[in-house]
């Protein structure tokens, strides 16, 4: 445990911070993997679902929980997949 009091405020930040981020990346696995099965049972509703995950994939690159390339390679990833299944 820290002795100074800024390194307390930082540890408890720290935790909130990573508990915060935590929820936003399992959120995230939940999305993608309602896209990909949408994806692989040639679902109606697959463009929906690519659409809200790649928001998702994005807002999350926004607020630095993923990095930008991460965000960019998934999102390219989820469309190639839906581009294929279209056809």
């Amino acid at each position: 445990m820290p002795n100074i009091k800024s390194q307390k405020d930082r540890v408890v930040q720290s935790k909130k911070e990573a508990a915060h981020n935590k929820a936003i990346k399992s959120n995230l696995k939940t999305v993608v993997k309602k896209a990909d099965a949408a994806i692989s049972a040639g679902a109606a509703d697959m463009n929906d679902k690519v659409k809200i995950a790649a928001s998702a994939i994005d807002k999350a690159a926004s607020k630095g929980v993923l990095h930008k390339n991460t965000a960019s390679r998934k999102v390219a990833r989820l469309a190639k997949a839906a581009h294929k299944a279209a056809q």
